[in-house]
Protein backbone atom coordinates (compact mmCIF):
# COMPACT_ATOMS: atom_id res chain seq x y z
CA UNK A 1 0.00 0.00 0.00
CA UNK A 2 1.51 3.38 -1.06
CA UNK A 3 1.93 6.20 2.17
CA UNK A 4 0.16 9.49 1.37
CA UNK A 5 1.67 12.02 2.98
CA UNK A 6 0.47 15.27 4.25
CA UNK A 7 0.86 19.05 2.46
CA UNK A 8 4.61 20.01 2.35
CA UNK A 9 6.12 16.88 2.22
CA UNK A 10 6.74 16.40 -1.32
CA UNK A 11 7.88 20.38 -1.98
CA UNK A 12 11.43 19.99 -1.75
CA UNK A 13 11.82 16.38 -2.92
CA UNK A 14 14.46 16.06 -5.26
CA UNK A 15 11.94 14.11 -7.22
CA UNK A 16 9.36 17.47 -7.33
CA UNK A 17 11.73 19.71 -8.15
CA UNK A 18 12.83 17.36 -11.41
CA UNK A 19 8.91 16.92 -12.23
CA UNK A 20 8.48 21.09 -12.12
CA UNK A 21 11.73 21.23 -13.93
CA UNK A 22 10.07 21.39 -17.55
CA UNK A 23 7.21 21.05 -19.94
CA UNK A 24 8.47 17.08 -20.96
CA UNK A 25 8.44 16.65 -17.40
CA UNK A 26 5.17 17.42 -16.57
CA UNK A 27 3.80 15.96 -19.42
CA UNK A 28 5.90 12.55 -17.89
CA UNK A 29 4.18 13.65 -14.47
CA UNK A 30 1.03 13.93 -15.92
CA UNK A 31 1.23 10.31 -17.83
CA UNK A 32 2.01 8.78 -14.80
CA UNK A 33 -0.43 10.20 -12.11
CA UNK A 34 2.55 11.74 -10.56
CA UNK A 35 1.23 13.88 -7.27
CA UNK A 36 3.19 16.60 -7.27
CA UNK A 37 3.51 19.54 -4.76
CA UNK A 38 4.03 23.44 -5.30
CA UNK A 39 2.87 26.70 -3.85
CA UNK A 40 -0.56 28.75 -4.43
CA UNK A 41 1.13 32.37 -5.26
CA UNK A 42 -2.10 34.16 -6.11
CA UNK A 43 -6.20 33.54 -5.81
CA UNK A 44 -8.31 35.73 -8.94
CA UNK A 45 -11.04 37.14 -8.46
CA UNK A 46 -12.85 34.01 -9.75
CA UNK A 47 -11.43 31.99 -6.96
CA UNK A 48 -8.84 30.55 -9.41
CA UNK A 49 -5.36 29.49 -7.84
CA UNK A 50 -2.31 30.29 -9.62
CA UNK A 51 0.97 28.90 -9.54
CA UNK A 52 4.07 28.99 -11.38
CA UNK A 53 5.18 25.78 -12.33
CA UNK A 54 9.19 26.12 -13.54
CA UNK A 55 8.24 29.19 -15.07
CA UNK A 56 5.00 27.57 -16.58
CA UNK A 57 1.60 28.98 -15.40
CA UNK A 58 -0.63 26.96 -13.97
CA UNK A 59 -4.30 27.08 -12.76
CA UNK A 60 -6.09 25.62 -10.17
CA UNK A 61 -10.18 26.25 -10.38
CA UNK A 62 -12.49 26.77 -7.54
CA UNK A 63 -13.92 23.30 -7.91
CA UNK A 64 -10.82 21.42 -8.30
CA UNK A 65 -9.40 23.30 -4.92
CA UNK A 66 -11.00 20.50 -2.60
CA UNK A 67 -12.84 17.18 -2.17
CA UNK A 68 -15.85 17.91 -0.75
CA UNK A 69 -19.15 16.15 0.18
CA UNK A 70 -21.79 15.60 -2.55
CA UNK A 71 -23.79 18.71 -3.74
CA UNK A 72 -21.74 20.66 -1.36
CA UNK A 73 -19.85 23.63 -3.04
CA UNK A 74 -16.06 24.85 -1.71
CA UNK A 75 -16.15 27.75 0.85
CA UNK A 76 -14.49 30.74 -0.43
CA UNK A 77 -12.07 30.63 2.19
CA UNK A 78 -11.01 27.18 2.01
CA UNK A 79 -9.57 28.68 -1.47
CA UNK A 80 -8.43 32.09 -0.47
CA UNK A 81 -6.30 30.45 2.56
CA UNK A 82 -4.18 28.07 0.23
CA UNK A 83 -2.35 30.95 -1.34
CA UNK A 84 1.22 30.80 0.40
CA UNK A 85 1.02 27.22 0.92
CA UNK A 86 2.06 24.46 -0.45
CA UNK A 87 -0.71 22.51 -2.36
CA UNK A 88 -0.32 18.80 -3.33
CA UNK A 89 -2.31 18.01 -6.94
CA UNK A 90 -2.21 16.43 -10.02
CA UNK A 91 -2.25 17.63 -13.48
CA UNK A 92 -5.16 17.97 -15.08
CA UNK A 93 -4.30 18.97 -18.75
CA UNK A 94 -1.94 20.80 -20.34
CA UNK A 95 -2.71 23.22 -22.93
CA UNK A 96 0.44 24.17 -24.86
CA UNK A 97 -1.38 26.84 -27.94
CA UNK A 98 -0.90 29.51 -27.79
CA UNK A 99 1.62 29.50 -24.76
CA UNK A 100 1.98 26.44 -22.48
CA UNK A 101 -0.56 26.56 -19.49
CA UNK A 102 -1.28 23.72 -17.01
CA UNK A 103 -4.39 23.03 -15.07
CA UNK A 104 -4.34 21.13 -11.54
CA UNK A 105 -6.53 19.56 -9.65
CA UNK A 106 -5.89 19.21 -5.68
CA UNK A 107 -9.48 17.46 -5.50
CA UNK A 108 -8.08 14.60 -7.69
CA UNK A 109 -5.04 14.18 -5.77
CA UNK A 110 -7.25 13.63 -2.44
CA UNK A 111 -9.58 11.24 -4.25
CA UNK A 112 -6.90 8.92 -5.30
CA UNK A 113 -5.05 9.88 -1.51
CA UNK A 114 -8.78 7.80 -0.43
CA UNK A 115 -9.26 4.83 -2.45
CA UNK A 116 -5.61 4.10 -2.62
CA UNK A 117 -4.31 4.78 0.86
CA UNK A 118 -6.98 5.49 3.41
CA UNK A 119 -10.00 3.36 2.41
CA UNK A 120 -7.46 0.56 3.20
CA UNK A 121 -6.65 1.74 6.22
CA UNK A 122 -7.32 -0.42 9.77
CA UNK A 123 -7.72 0.20 13.35
CA UNK A 124 -4.57 -0.20 14.90
CA UNK A 125 -2.85 1.59 11.63
CA UNK A 126 -0.55 4.41 12.50
CA UNK A 127 -0.92 7.50 9.93
CA UNK A 128 2.42 10.48 9.21
CA UNK A 129 0.00 13.44 10.21
CA UNK A 130 0.71 17.00 10.34
CA UNK A 131 -1.30 19.65 12.95
CA UNK A 132 -2.70 22.30 10.74
CA UNK A 133 -4.36 24.07 14.18
CA UNK A 134 -5.47 23.83 17.13
CA UNK A 135 -9.24 24.12 18.89
CA UNK A 136 -10.07 24.17 22.78
CA UNK A 137 -11.90 20.89 21.48
CA UNK A 138 -8.97 18.99 19.73
CA UNK A 139 -5.88 18.87 17.22
CA UNK A 140 -7.12 19.27 13.29
CA UNK A 141 -4.50 16.98 11.11
CA UNK A 142 -3.80 16.49 7.63
CA UNK A 143 -3.40 12.95 7.10
CA UNK A 144 -2.42 12.76 3.49
CA UNK A 145 -2.84 15.18 0.46
CA UNK A 146 -4.40 17.86 2.84
CA UNK A 147 -7.39 15.98 3.99
CA UNK A 148 -8.40 16.84 7.29
CA UNK A 149 -8.80 14.63 10.28
CA UNK A 150 -10.00 15.59 13.88
CA UNK A 151 -7.71 14.59 17.27
CA UNK A 152 -10.30 14.90 20.03
CA UNK A 153 -9.04 16.06 23.45
CA UNK A 154 -10.08 13.61 24.84
CA UNK A 155 -8.00 11.03 22.52
CA UNK A 156 -5.13 12.95 22.90
CA UNK A 157 -3.99 12.31 26.30
CA UNK A 158 -4.41 9.66 28.93
CA UNK A 159 -4.09 12.23 31.93
CA UNK A 160 -6.04 15.45 31.85
CA UNK A 161 -5.03 18.23 29.55
CA UNK A 162 -6.55 21.78 29.42
CA UNK A 163 -5.94 22.63 25.67
CA UNK A 164 -4.30 20.56 22.84
CA UNK A 165 -1.34 23.31 23.02
CA UNK A 166 -0.48 21.13 26.21
CA UNK A 167 0.71 18.32 23.67
CA UNK A 168 1.28 19.60 20.13
CA UNK A 169 1.58 22.40 18.61
CA UNK A 170 0.93 23.57 14.81
CA UNK A 171 3.06 21.81 12.34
Amino acid sequence: MTTFFPEGTLLTSPENQAALSSLTALEAAMEHGKLLEAVAQKCEPDLTLRFDLGGIPALMPKEEVSLTEEDCEIRDIAVITRVGKPCVFLIDRIVTMPEPRIYLSRKKAQEKCLSEYLDHLEIGDVLPAKVTHLEPFGAFCDIGCGIPSLISIDCISVSRISHPSDRFFQG
